[in-house]
């Protein structure tokens, strides 16, 4: 099945399963390659041409997030523009958002423009009309094949793996009955991904699995201005405050969304799910009331139990299997609160695209080792740091909760914290407090830092910011 390209790159087919955000991704990426890639969605419906139609009639039954917040980071921004600038193109067409929080607050917290703010820049859109975009740009691109309604049951293993024990995929088997051969099959099925019940089936090993329940619950709702505008930002997009956070993120066309954030275990807050609560509660932060003020184009979307998981498919100085890696969230998947399951996930396309221009197709074991090595150096760390903050942020709201301060040792927290608190206060605060919240920075970079230390110290413990009490924000609910 190899091929030979110009440049004498050897080149071959590429099964990509799922074709949502990250699976289109890998796609374009490879298919830029050389690589002939074939993208199975199991969801039967094609994304519709116009933004309105993808928000509003978009069947996607596979992706159970698909209309709730997502946020698309300067991380991702820059990443795109860098290797798929004609998404960034089409994303532009399509009435995205291009936004920049550090050139858009006021000169008396950033000190004045610096020479590297253009690193901040978002460019954003609602889930439905991103991947639309993604679809459409995708489609159009020479040696991609997008298959819709084509569901995957199975793997097809040769009769001869590289290790003795350890099965070698080449290939995938279809709902229809087709056998498709595949030189590396690639697995972007996102959170539900049954990789490893495929791997079982075919005497794999299980791979290392890591799985709790992130323990967060979300109240959403998204909304349209008449004239086009989206509300101002008074502050970060994600705003802790007593046992809530608050999440506002503007989109495309004129929307944005706005979600309380809130523990699972907090059941007296359950009357969120309905309208008239919901905006009477938000209306009582000051941060955020004025974001109310559009047309709601959905009603309050409720969103929880949510997966913290991760799965390494290399085990015991092996593989598991060779011939199928995982991308994205069926790698490793967290509480989407702070935004960052897309860019991370396109880091990790990007990663697969340069480990399969350094080591052979054919090497199926140095493939799976080098996959392994890659995807612990650019991505593991990004999930850690995710997975920690997720750990101490639902932690602090279940201490809220109980009325008791919360405690704990963790050095990585406290200084976390710190910046945020600095942010509002000192404009290299938040620069690193933006810089790291936008995946553009990981914490223990900014913290190395000449000055952000001692900067960082002298801040004190500031106000939080302002909204109900927990005693006022259930009597709020409960009104």
């Amino acid at each position: 099945m190899a091929q030979v390209t110009g440049n004498g790159q050897q080149r071959g087919e590429v099964v990509v399963i799922g074709g949502a955000v990250c699976g289109l991704s890998v796609a374009m990426l490879l298919a830029k390659d050389g690589w002939r890639v074939r993208v199975l969605e199991r969801d039967p419906a094609p994304p519709p041409s116009d933004p309105d139609g993808c928000w509003e009639s978009w069947d996607r039954r596979g992706v159970g997030q698909f209309r709730l917040l997502h946020s698309y980071l300067p991380r991702w921004r820059q990443e795109v523009e860098a290797e798929l600038p004609e998404v960034a193109a089409a994303m532009d067409d399509a009435g995205a958002l291009r936004t920049n929080s550090i050139a858009s607050a006021p000169e008396q917290l950033t000190g004045g423009p610096r020479p590297d703010d253009g690193r901040f820049e978002l460019l954003t859109a609602r889930r439905p009309v991103m991947e639309s975009v993604l679809s459409r740009v995708a489609s159009a691109m020479p040696g991609v094949t997008i298959e819709r309604g084509a569901a995957v049951t199975g793997l097809l293993v040769a009769d001869r793996p590289a290790l003795p024990g350890v099965p070698h995929v080449i290939g995938v088997a279809t709902d229809d009955g087709r056998r498709l051969a595949a030189d590396l099959v690639v697995d972007a099925g996102g959170r539900r991904s049954p990789l490893p019940r495929w791997l079982a089936e075919v005497g794999a090993r299980p791979p290392a699995e890591e799985r709790e329940d992130s323990g967060f619950r979300y109240y959403s709702r998204h909304f349209r201005s008449p004239d086009g505008s989206v509300p101002p930002m008074f502050g970060p997009p994600l705003v802790p405050h007593d046992s809530v956070s608050l999440a506002t993120l503007p989109t495309d066309n004129g929307t944005w969304g706005l979600a309380i954030v809130t523990s699972m275990a907090d059941d007296a807050l359950r009357p969120l799910r309905r309208p008239d609560v919901w905006a009477r509660t938000v209306g009582k932060y000051p941060l955020a009331a004025h974001w109310l003020e559009g047309e709601p184009i959905s009603d309050v979307d409720v969103f929880s139990r949510i997966e913290d998981r991760h799965r390494r498919y290399w085990v015991d100085g092996a593989p598991v299997a060779t011939g199928v890696v995982a991308v994205g969230d069926a790698w490793a998947c967290t509480n989407p609160s702070v935004g960052r399951g897309v860019s991370i996930g396109l880091v990790h396309a990007i990663a697969l695209r340069d480990v399969l221009r350094a080591v052979p197709v054919d090497d199926a074991v140095g493939l799976a080792r080098r996959w392994d090595e890659a995807t612990l150096e650019t991505v593991e760390p990004l999930f850690r740091d995710t997975l920690s903050f997720d750990r101490h942020r639902l932690a602090e709201i279940d201490a809220q909760i109980a009325g008791v301060p919360y405690e704990t040792d963790d050095p990585a927290w406290h200084r976390q914290e710190a910046l945020r608190r600095g942010a509002a206060l000192d404009p290299d605060l938040l620069r690193g407090y933006a810089a790291v919240r936008c995946l553009l920075d990981r914490p223990c970079e900014v913290w190395s830092q000449p000055g952000i230390a001692a900067k960082a110290a002298a801040i004190g413990d500031p106000p939080p910011a302002p909204g109900p009490s927990r005693e006022e924000l259930l009597a709020i609910v409960a009104a």
